[in-house]
Formats: C-alpha cells, structure tokens, sequence
C-alpha cells in the first residue's frame, strides 16, 4: 500500500467535507447539480435528465482491469458504475446502463461499504464512472467511509460534461480527474448529445479539474496518486474535433498532460441516428489522431497497444 494520502482525509478531519456535502446536497431541492440545469426537487422524487432522485443508483463495481495501467496497477481500478447519466451520448457503449438504466438504487451506507470492500480486495484506487449526477451521494458517502478507514484516492471519471461550480465543491476531496474530451463542434455535440453547450463546458471543468490538481502524478510502483489523465475517443469522420481539442490541451492546459487517446469506438445504441457513426472506426483515423497530438508536442500518450475490428 502506498504511504501517500489522499487529500480527501485531511479535508474530513478539518471538517469541510461534511459541509461540502451539505451544500452539495442542498442542489437537489431544485438541481443544478450538472450543466442541464433541470430545477428538478429531487428530494420528492422528481427526476430531470439524469432520471435519479435522492438516491444514487449502482450498475457494478469491481477491481477493473481495463482501465489505463496507472490506475490497474497490480490490482485493479475499484470501480463504482454509477447507473444513468447527465450527458446520454447515443453511441453510448454501456447503452443499457446510462438510457435504460440497468442498475440498483443503493443508500449512501451501503455506497460507503463497496468503496472498503474494494480497498480490502487491494484495489489503488476508488473509481467512480458517471459520477456527474450523484454527487452528493458520493461526498455522504466518502464521509463515512472515511472513518471506518478509506485510504486510497479517488478518481472522477466523467464525460466531461461537469458544471464549474460543482467542480469547485469537490477540492479538495478528488486526487484524480479522469474526464473524456468528447467533442469540439457544438453541433455534433447537440446531435449526439443534445448539449450544444458541451464544448465550451468541456473546456471549463478540464481547466478548473487541472487547476485543483495538476499533472498526473505517478509513484515509484506505477500507480497514480494525483492528478488529470485526460480521456479522448476518437470518432469516424473526425466528428469529435480531435486536432482542436489535442490543440486545446497543449496550449491552455498543459504538455505534460496524460492523454489516452481511445480507438474503440463502434456503432451501439442509436448511433445509426447520425450517418457517419453507423461504421467503425479505421486504423488510418486512429493514427491521424495520435500524430496529431504529438505535433502539438503531448507526448505523455497512454502506450497500450489496441486491437481494432474493421467492418
């Protein structure tokens, strides 16, 4: 186990988190918890975009050993599958999970006791996927797990589509930010998303998340204890905009950043909707895009090797 600290501990025992948590929840009377801005009394059982109300809901959790190798380590990514979302992507990969929501409605105790069972399974990490919409529920949570002994970091692993302000709540309780960059073009992103906004919000919570955190720390063992990794799927076509968004990154967040630049992209839910994302992704687009960030000068590219599939 590393001998590095979390940052969330120190800002339990100052006693912030439990005020964070408590303004975290008081969004929910009328939530503006996301970009969407539903106003929306979660507290009665009204649900905006996200279709959850007081309660979190829970899809899977595991040690995960699919993720980029500074998080997997030796012994797996603890990941918490937060069912639902505040973004709905129609191509989404986890379809079921973010529209149809497959998933169960957990308390925050029991949220608090699959982050320490993921510990004690050895896990470095506690991953929570789609964590946008939930995050009250997360901060009760980490408040409880706290003092029965959590110890390792947390990773908000999000698509991106984060409001500021709520991202400004979280300091000092996140280690890793992990957001995907998803599109450039407000256009593509009202029709794959229907948030035209979602470039520029994007742009703002990767600021603000490297403001809180900076680059990606990683120990001596390989494993990630501070800091942003940047996710970005490549999309046929170059519909997500990846030069714009590689240009982005190298000239207002950092060069030193650690991008995983994803290829796996493939036609799921409703992706037929829009033409050129009913066809998988080539080889040649996928290295247009890694080129395209190495002459931005982002050299800290995530070095696993992929396998395509072309149809």
């Amino acid at each position: 186990m590393s001998s590095y600290q979390p940052v969330y501990i120190e800002t339990y025992k100052k006693g912030w988190l439990t005020e964070k948590k408590e303004t975290a929840y008081s969004a929910l009377n009328s939530c503006t918890l996301c970009p969407r801005m539903c106003k929306v009394d979660r507290f009665s059982g009204q649900v905006g975009i996200c279709k959850t109300g007081e309660k979190a809901f829970i899809s899977s959790y595991n040690p995960h050993f699919g993720e980029e190798d500074p998080l997997v380590g030796t012994n797996g990514s603890g990941t918490i599958f937060f069912t639902h979302c505040n973004l709905l992507c129609i191509f989404c990969q986890n379809y079921d999970i973010s529209h149809l929501g497959r998933g169960e409605e957990v308390s925050n105790e029991q949220l608090s006791g699959i982050m320490l069972h993921l510990q004690n399974a050895g896990c470095h990490n506690i991953n929570f996927v789609t964590p946008s919409h939930v995050v009250p529920q997360i901060l009760s949570a980490v408040e409880i797990a706290v003092k029965k002994g959590l110890s390792v970091p947390l990773v908000y692993n999000s698509g991106g589509y984060d409001r500021k302000e709520t991202l400004e709540l979280l300091e000092g309780v996140f280690d890793i930010y992990m957001p995907d960059f998803k599109f450039w073009n407000p256009e593509v992103a009202e029709a794959t998303c229907n948030a035209k906004d979602y470039p520029d919000i994007a742009r703002k919570a990767l600021i603000e998340m490297h403001r809180q955190v900076g680059d990606l720390v990683i120990n001596d063992s390989g494993i990630a204890e501070r800091g942003v990794l940047l996710r970005h799927l490549v999309l046929p076509a170059d519909l997500a905009g990846t030069p714009d968004i590689m240009r982005f990154v190298a000239r207002e967040i950092s060069l030193n950043t650690y991008v995983n630049i994803m290829p796996q992209y493939r036609p799921c839910g409703r992706a037929n909707e829009v033409k050129a994302l009913s066809g998988h992704l080539s080889q040649k687009d996928y290295k247009m895009a890694l080129e395209t960030a190495l002459e931005e000068g982002i050299k800290r590219l995530d070095s696993r090797r992929r396998k395509f599939m072309i149809f």
